[in-house]
């Protein structure tokens, strides 16, 4: 079996990808872990509603652990508060997004298992919001880059 190498230098966390306060920037990456995990910094502004529609992901698990301030995930319709030291799993399959409903800022880890979803995805993400200048975010292309990255766009709720 030929011996895998790894550069030490590529870190990840060297970028932090977002706008205006939300931001991600990743610890572990598909390519730090052989595929088996990543794990990312997600920080939500206070009072900030995810732009982006509620989705499901059907090839990994993404577990939410909670650092600073509390935020309010939205799984299969069960609103869920996450704050310092308090986990979630979100199961494959499970329609979700999520909320800072609070007026402190928020840090939390996500960790995705298997890696299958990285910095790509979020860089092509905050594009599209940043192009929409405060605006709502171009729907048809925030779902075409979405599904493209395995996530499946939910239907709006009536």
């Amino acid at each position: 079996m030929p011996q895998r190498t790894i550069d030490p230098r590529v870190n990840p966390s060297d970028e932090t990808i977002g706008t205006k306060g939300f931001a991600v920037r990743f610890l572990l990456t598909a390519d730090n872990s052989n595929g088996s995990v990543s794990a990312f910094e997600l920080m939500v502004p206070a009072a900030l509603r995810l732009p982006a529609p509620a989705h499901s992901h059907d090839h990994y698990e993404e577990t939410i652990y909670g650092i600073e301030g509390v935020l309010t995930w939205t799984v299969d319709g069960k609103q869920i508060d996450v704050g310092p030291g308090q986990a979630l799993c979100i199961p494959r399959g499970a329609v979700h997004r999520f909320d800072n409903n609070g007026s402190q800022d928020v840090k939390a880890l996500c960790v995705v298992t298997p890696a299958a979803i990285g910095p790509e995805y979020f860089r092509e993400a905050f594009a599209v919001l940043n192009a929409a200048a405060g605006g709502p975010p171009d729907r048809a292309k925030m779902a075409e880059i979405m599904r493209r990255h395995g996530l499946m766009p939910a239907a709006p709720p009536t």
